[in-house]
């Protein structure tokens, strides 16, 4: 008898073919050529010139960029004369010019062969479980929180992170913040401090971090913000920085009018005011500036901010200078964090445990299918049913692969395990569909996978609701396995079970 396509069967087809673009995309990423720009520096040359996170680099001056070391190889000697150069990059969205003196403040990676996003386990990088200290969050003081610290590793050009709010099991909320690429020490460093910057006079508060005060910080421009100099030390070696910042009018008027009322002191250096401005971070004294004649009850927007990092070499100290740089200018554009944060619980990943991790997943995967495939041949004498039984949990598993690629579900080790729970519990069901199709029972076949299916979706029912509390429990870490699973066991109900019915149904008769 001639194979009979059914609806169902029609409509796994079509749902697998489009997956399959999900995955793959229009044209297929793994045809396309270049290097993909992960991230790009704020405010940089680059970054105004047009250059963004998601292009793809496919020619830089000419000469064609297939991989990380086309364009390492075409970069790394350009800018060593200090001098400004043009290079011209051509990317998938146009081509840019940028003359610049530095290397391009860009990272980027091989472009990835499918449209599936890996997670932290399989990436590699840094995650935190945060909570405030000794305050408990409302979801609406969370979502502020985590567009504070979102704002925050912007500002550093972090574009592979994953913030979101978690609860667990007993109502407490917790935000989840992963970084891949970044170590823990990244990570406690970037959130762990509240980061409150106050400038002062004579303890009254002339300005403090964020848009309220602060209209623009200088970064990259050595016209602006920069190493000044850098001196020996009692106990090594230590470098200056200076950069400007520029006030709203009222914190300028603010300043002019503490200033007003302060002596003007003589010595060789100048003529300065009788108070500095001491800075504070964290409420914690970084540096105090001398105030100029000239600004003495004067309403002036522009203001120098300096200070200094130390090292037991020129290099380290120069370092650690640009770093204390910009994690004031980062605090400055930002802002303080609302709340005094707890880091509850700091972990990391190498990404070669979790690429090796996944190849032993999809091996033991297909081995288990095929055995599985294997015993069914042998118990029922039907090489047919076993090959439908692969081609339909192989069609399960692209499906669950194409929806994750869809909704940009990241994709971790906890997934994983889901699709092999979907794997198992698909092909439960596949045998339940089996044995009800070869029972001795005197009933119609179309009555038979009826019975079935009023077992599988008994099974299925009760599983959801065993899996809807992972999806908070562990504060969220869990979520991954649960979502995976529902995601899979429901495409199995709907979609992947039905037309295993009607191929079983063309293959009986």
């Amino acid at each position: 008898m001639k194979f009979k396509f059914t609806w169902r069967i029609w409509l796994l087809i079509i749902v697998v073919l489009f997956s399959l673009i999900s995955i793959f995309g229009i044209p297929p990423t793994f045809l396309q050529k270049g290097v993909l720009i992960t991230s790009v520096v704020a405010n940089s040359t680059t970054f105004d010139q047009g250059l963004r996170q998601g292009q793809l680099i496919q020619n830089i001056d000419g000469q064609t960029v297939n991989s990380i070391d086309d364009f390492t190889s075409i970069i790394k000697d350009k800018y060593l004369s200090g001098e400004k150069v043009k290079t011209t990059f051509l990317t998938n969205q146009g081509e840019f010019i940028v003359f610049t003196n530095k290397t391009p403040e860009i990272t980027v990676s091989d472009i990835p062969k499918t449209n599936l996003k890996t997670g932290l386990d399989l990436a590699g990088g840094a995650r935190a479980l945060i909570k405030a200290k000794d305050k408990e969050l409302s979801s609406r003081e969370v979502t502020d929180l985590i567009d504070v610290i979102r704002n925050r590793l912007n500002v550093y050009g972090i574009a592979d992170m994953n913030l979101v709010p978690v609860t667990d099991l007993s109502g407490n909320t917790f935000m989840l913040i992963e970084i891949a690429g970044a170590t823990p020490d990244d990570l406690e460093g970037l959130i762990s401090q509240q980061g409150k910057f106050e400038a002062k006079i004579v303890n009254q508060t002339v300005f403090i971090g964020g848009n309220q005060d602060i209209t623009s910080v200088c970064r990259n421009d050595a016209t602006c913000a920069g190493i000044e100099s850098c001196q020996k030390s009692s106990d090594g070696e230590f470098c200056n920085f200076r950069f400007s910042i520029y006030l709203s009018e009222t914190a300028a008027e603010r300043q002019a009018n503490i200033t007003d009322t302060l002596l003007v002191n003589s010595s060789p250096q100048g003529n300065y005011l009788s108070e500095k401005l001491d800075l504070y971070v964290d409420d914690i004294l970084l540096s105090s500036l001398s105030i100029s004649e000239g600004l003495k009850g004067r309403v002036t927007t522009q203001i120098a901010i300096s200070g200094s990092g130390t090292g037991k070499t020129q290099e380290e100290a120069y370092n650690d200078a640009e770093a204390e740089m910009h994690k004031l200018q980062t605090i400055l554009i930002t802002g303080s964090l609302p709340y005094k944060l707890e880091i509850i619980k700091l972990d990391t990943i190498s990404p070669v445990l979790g690429k090796d991790f996944v190849n032993a997943i999809l091996i033991a995967g297909v081995a288990a299918i095929f055995a599985v495939s294997l015993v069914i041949f042998i118990r029922y004498r039907k090489f047919k049913t076993s090959i439908a039984l692969i081609l339909t949990s192989l069609s399960e598993i692209v499906i669950i692969l194409g929806i994750a690629a869809f909704i940009s579900w990241n994709l971790d080790l906890l997934s994983i395990a889901g699709i092999l729970a979907t794997i198992g519990t698909g092909i439960d069901s596949q045998i339940v569909l089996i044995d009800e199709a070869k029972g001795k029972e005197v009933l119609s076949l179309k009555q038979k996978l009826k019975r079935a299916f009023a077992i599988i979706l008994g099974s299925y029912l009760t599983s959801v609701v065993s899996l809807l509390p992972l999806m908070w429990a562990g504060a969220g870490l869990l979520k991954g396995f649960a979502i995976t699973t529902i995601i899979g066991i429901t495409v199995g109900i709907l979609i992947t079970r039905p037309a295993f019915a009607d191929i079983l149904n063309n293959i009986e008769e």
